[in-house]
C-alpha cells in the first residue's frame, strides 16, 4: 500500500520490533542541521508570525535524526542482548547515492521526501546479506541491533523548515552544497505509540483544532522525546537555548526516546504508567507533509479494557486539551486497514505511518492471513 503522505523508512520486521537494550544513539553536532544567516532571519521571521496567531506555540529543544546504521536480519539477538559484538553486519545509512531518487521523486511528487529511497536501498542490501551470508545465529551474541545518529534541532526551525513554503528550495539547496537534500531542514525526532488495549483495540484520539498540524485528524498518542529532560535527569538545569550534545549521554538518551512514548500516552489518554508495557519500537515513519519529517513509532500493550480505557480519558489528563475524542479500532480491523477503508482518510500522516509499521512488524505477534 502507498500514500503519497506517508512512507517507511526503516521498520524492524525481522525481530518483531526492537526492545530499548536493542538501540543504542549515536549524538554529535555533526548530525545537526547546516543553515546560514539568510536562512536563520527566514526561520525566525516565520516564528514571529506564527506565534502571533498562536501565542500557545512553544519552542522547545528536539533530537535531529540524521542517519541510521540496522543490523542485518541475518542476525538474531538472544534474549535479551547483553554484549557488544564488533562482528554483527549492518547497513549504513548515511545519504549516499540518494541524487538520481531524489530526482525522480521530486518530479513525481513535490512533498516527498528523499530519505524513503534510503530505506528501499538499505532494504535491498538487508536481503542481500539475508541470502548470501552464512550465520550461525544460534551461537551468536549481538548488542544493539540499531544506531540512530542524532543531532540537535528545536521546535521553531521545525516550523521554518520543513513547513516552510521554501521547502523545495531548500532541499534543493542542501543537495548541491552539501549533496545531502535534508541538511538545511530541522528533522525533529517525534514518537508515537500504538497503543492496544487487553481485549484488542487500538487507542485512536481525535486531534483538536488548536495543536499546530492535523487538527480534527485521527491520531495516535505521541509527541516528542525531549533533550531537556535527559539534561535534568543527569543533574543539570538548563534552558531549553542552552542545551548542547555533549550535555548528553547516549543510554539516557535511548532511556528518553522509549520512557517518552509512555509519557504521552499517559499524557494524552490519562493511562496510568503501570498499566503499560514496555514499548517497543517497529521503526522510523516519513511524514511528507512536512518534507518527510521522521517519527520513531512503537507497540505499547495496556493491562486495562477499552471501556476502563475510555473512562479514564474523558477524566482527562494532562494534554486533554490536544484531543477531543477517543476511538478504538479492533487490532484485526487495523492489521487489513488500507487506503479504501473510509477510516484511512480520517488518519493524520502520523497515523498512517504507524499503523503501516504495526502491519509490517507485526510486534504483537499476530499474523495476517496471506
Amino acid at each position: 500500500m502507498t500514500d503519497s503522505e506517508v512512507s517507511v523508512l526503516l521498520h524492524c520486521a525481522a525481530w518483531s520490533g526492537l526492545l530499548e537494550s536493542q538501540v543504542q544513539v549515536e549524538l554529535s553536532e555533526r548530525f545537526n542541521r547546516q543553515t546560514d544567516p539568510t536562512l536563520e532571519r527566514q526561520i525566525e521571521e516565520a516564528w514571529t508570525q506564527r506565534v502571533s496567531k498562536e501565542p500557545w506555540l512553544f519552542n522547545g529543544s528536539k533530537f535531529r535524526l540524521h542517519s541510521f546504521c540496522l543490523a542485518s536480519p541475518a542476525v538474531t539477538p538472544k534474549h535479551p542482548p547483553c554484549t557488544q559484538s564488533p562482528h554483527v553486519p549492518v547497513v549504513d545509512h548515511t545519504g549516499e547515492g540518494q541524487e538520481g531518487e531524489l530526482k525522480r521523486r521530486q518530479r513525481t511528487e513535490e512533498n516527498m521526501c528523499s530519505s524513503d529511497s534510503l530505506h528501499h536501498t538499505a532494504q535491498n542490501c538487508l536481503d542481500e546479506r539475508g541470502r548470501n551470508q552464512a550465520v550461525n545465529t544460534d551461537e551468536q551474541e549481538t548488542g544493539p541491533l540499531l544506531t540512530l545518529r542524532l543531532g540537535l534541532t528545536c521546535y521553531k526551525d521545525y516550523l521554518g523548515t520543513n513547513w516552510s513554503c521554501e521547502v523545495a528550495e531548500l532541499r534543493r539547496r542542501g543537495e548541491v552544497e552539501f549533496g545531502d537534500a535534508l541538511a538545511l531542514l530541522a528533522q525533529p525526532l517525534g514518537v508515537g505509540g500504538v497503543l492496544c488495549t487487553d481485549d484488542s483495540q487500538v487507542v485512536l484520539i481525535r486531534r483538536s483544532q488548536r495543536v499546530a498540524e492535523a487538527g480534527g485528524l485521527l491520531d495516535i498518542p505521541g509527541g516528542h522525546p525531549e533533550p531537556k529532560v535527559v539534561c535534568e535527569r543527569l543533574g543539570q538545569e538548563v534552558r531549553e537555548e542552552q542545551i548542547s550534545v555533549d550535555m548528553m549521554q547516549q543510554r539516557p538518551v535511548v532511556s528518553e526516546l522509549f520512557s517518552s512514548v509512555c509519557a504521552e500516552i499517559r499524557d494524552e489518554v490519562n493511562i496510568p504508567l503501570s498499566s503499560l508495557g514496555e514499548p517497543v519500537l517497529m521503526g522510523v515513519a516519513l511524514n511528507h507533509t512536512s518534507a518527510g519529517r521522521p517519527s520513531a513509532e512503537f507497540y505499547v500493550s495496556c493491562s486495562l479494557t477499552s471501556d476502563e480505557v475510555r473512562k479514564l480519558y474523558w477524566k482527562g489528563g494532562a494534554e486533554a486539551n490536544e484531543s477531543t475524542d477517543i476511538v478504538f479500532l479492533s487490532r484485526a480491523d487495523v492489521l487489513q486497514l488500507d487506503r479504501s477503508s473510509p477510516v484511512w482518510a480520517e488518519l493524520c500522516p502520523s497515523a498512517k505511518g504507524a499503523v503501516l509499521l504495526y502491519q509490517t512488524v507485526k510486534p504483537d505477534g499476530e499474523r495476517s492471513q496471506s
